[in-house]
């Protein structure tokens, strides 16, 4: 792309998922039928949730923003990915790859708070029942809320900033599917040392403090429930527990893998593969962890049909 090395890049090259045209069909099926379980799924929940009134409460508010997060988080990458899947020249705008970088970090990150933030909502739920309505106020969830989306969009903006000042002249060929911070710097023709630093600061801030606050949460509302004395109860909340735990290690183990680790200038399949995770199938597990099996949701669901 660039004369001598001396003109910016002004335009990216995908090397995709895969090479083989084959291969290529066979994941095209795959993530369409993971978009459309993530958007079906998603606007489901957000449908059920702002039309039933027994689904007003704390955790079916945070649900709604996630639901709403993940619907961005997957339409930011997904249709783009499938697009390529059929095409030859898999190419993206500079400006296309800034903007796809900016939602991605923004809704993910928002993404990580939330989930921190639903940990600390079934925590109050289980340990301290009899001030659960005292605590958990529609003005405090709102804050939660609203601080979720605020650390996003500064993580986001920490992050983008860093990656974006990087000079980018020469190679333009980027061996993943879509663009995010730690693919895009293998191709800065300068030290990435202080983007590094910058964006595994921010992994401690949005990665690894809401996974401790997550674990905290979970291990007392474990010792809670094991001096439960109803069986049936103590099902209920590791049935509830356990699924919530599957997402979190989904999630924040690819997450974590992705961007806390030292940047090595080579990407490779395994790094591609770990992305899919937290950028397609996290989004489609969701709604089906936290609210499709929920009978809640379920009640919601036939009230709404049987109209």
């Amino acid at each position: 792309m660039g004369d001598n090395n001396k003109s910016s890049v002004t335009e990216f090259i995908f090397l995709g998922l895969s090479q083989d045209p084959q291969t290529q069909v066979l994941l095209f099926f795959l993530f369409l039928l993971i978009y459309l379980l993530t958007v079906l799924g998603n606007l489901l929940i957000i449908v059920l949730i702002h039309s039933d009134p027994r689904l007003h409460t704390p955790m079916y508010f945070f649900l709604r923003n996630l639901s709403f997060a993940d619907l961005c988080f997957s339409t930011t990458t997904v249709p783009q990915v499938l697009v390529h899947f059929l095409v030859k020249k898999k190419t993206i705008s500079f400006a296309g790859c800034s903007t796809q970088i900016v939602v991605l970090l923004l809704v993910g990150c928002t993404e990580c708070a939330l989930l921190a933030v639903m940990s600390y909502d079934r925590y109050v739920a289980v340990c301290k029942p009899l001030h659960y309505s005292t605590i958990m106020t529609h003005w405090v969830c709102v804050q939660l809320a609203a601080g979720s989306w605020v650390s996003g969009a500064f993580v986001s903006m920490v992050d983008t900033t860093f990656t974006l000042r990087l000079p980018y002249q020469g190679s333009n060929v980027i061996n993943h599917f879509f663009c995010e911070p730690p693919a895009l710097m293998k191709l800065a023709s300068a030290d990435t040392y202080s983007t590094e630093m910058a964006i595994f600061a921010m992994g401690v801030i949005i990665l690894l403090a809401p996974v401790s606050l997550i674990l905290i949460s979970y291990w007392n509302i474990i010792s809670t429930v094991i001096q439960m004395q109803s069986g049936e109860g103590r099902l209920k909340v590791f049935s509830t527990c356990g699924s919530h735990l599957i997402v979190v290690v989904l999630f924040y183990g690819s997450a974590i893998f992705a961007y806390m680790r030292p940047n090595s200038k080579i990407m490779n399949e395994k790094d591609k593969v770990i992305s899919v995770f937290y950028s397609a199938v996290t989004p489609m597990l969701n709604p089906i962890i936290y609210s499709l099996r929920n009978k809640d949701v379920k009640g919601a669901l036939r009230r709404i049909t049987a109209k």
